[in-house]
């Protein structure tokens, strides 16, 4: 029962970390795939049938000098200082254990927020003339819509997972304003994780990586470039309701931006951060929370910050067989 529980935290829960948020280089320092999200578990899937919800509040805060400049939903930005306040509630289902050899997910991913977003300038605005100096914008907002599916197979210890995750513009974009949730194009990410996930000695050593293949925006006609994305992660299981962990990641931006002002604007991450997840029944149900902090450690065309998270999730049914 301990491990079954496991399986389903770290599989039902950590599988969901795929939102948008502004955190990357791109239009906007806006990407997909949201750095961190692949940590301890990565690869490990729910080990049964069943319908399971997650629920990830997220803090972003991170600034960029004012030597740098940066298009942001049509301006273009200097001294820029952002953080964001999000809530991303995710319902994944898992429909078979048994499709190709391995278990089929699928699921969709809502956030909603506040951006808050202050420059020292606006250097050109969304009609190309000058604007001027300390501008702050704010909103409570929806973003996009992000769609899910996942294929993962396991062996005694070892897990694959496969997973692609596309982001539907259908948030509340608000035109020309600097604070916004919703990234407003389409965007496809594939990746591949690998765990190595051992509940007798309590260790898990998992590693995710990926290629974002990213849309233009159609009212600012900014095209971002793709993005490669690397993350790894270790996690000690102290007792069977306490882990910590250690994690961290590496993006990079591989192709052009086009249609913007600044030319190319590559973007470049690295980071490394910390986590600790704890196990709970809840009404006779198995639920997890888990905590997260990651420090960027150097910030290339894009802001340098820090971000927290915390997790909560729980299986709403489950077909577990026997029953």
């Amino acid at each position: 029962m301990r491990l079954f529980k496991t399986m389903i935290l770290t599989g039902g829960v950590l599988a969901l970390g795929f939102v948008p948020a502004m955190a990357n280089a791109t239009e906007s320092g806006a990407s997909l795939y949201l750095l961190g999200s692949g940590g301890p578990g990565a690869a490990v899937m729910p080990p049964v049938e069943g319908v399971f919800f997650d629920k990830t509040i997220y803090v972003y805060d991170g600034d960029a000098s004012a030597r740098r400049q940066f298009p942001l939903n049509g301006n273009i930005v200097a001294g820029l200082d952002a953080t964001i306040i999000a809530s991303f509630d995710t319902i994944l289902a898992v429909p078979s254990t048994d499709f190709l050899g391995g278990t089929l997910a699928v699921g969709m991913t809502l956030p909603l927020g506040a951006p808050i977003v202050d420059v020292d300038a606006v250097l050109t605005g969304p009609g190309g003339g000058s604007v001027g100096t300390d501008r702050h914008d704010s909103a409570l907002t929806v973003g996009d819509p992000v769609g899910v599916v996942m294929m993962g197979w396991h062996g005694e210890k070892w897990h694959v997972q496969l997973s692609s995750m596309i982001n539907i513009p259908l948030g509340h974009y608000r035109e020309d304003q600097l604070a916004n949730l919703s990234l407003h194009r389409f965007a496809v990410d594939g990746s591949v994780a690998v765990s190595w996930h051992d509940p007798a000695s309590g260790w898990d050593i998992s590693a995710k990586g990926g290629y974002t293949l990213n849309g233009d925006n159609d009212y600012t006609g900014y095209d971002s470039g793709d993005e490669v994305h690397v993350e790894a992660a270790v996690e000690k299981a102290l007792s069977p309701k306490f882990s910590l962990g250690a994690q961290a990641y590496y993006l990079k931006q591989v192709t052009d931006d086009r249609g913007g002002a600044l030319g190319p604007f590559k973007g470049e991450a690295v980071a490394v951060g910390a986590t600790a997840a704890y196990n709970v029944v809840m009404a006779g149900t198995p639920a997890t929370f888990r905590g997260r902090v990651m420090q960027e450690l150097d910030a290339t065309n894009r802001p340098k910050g820090t971000s927290f998270w915390l997790d909560f999730s729980i299986p709403l049914t489950m077909n577990i067989p026997g029953q």
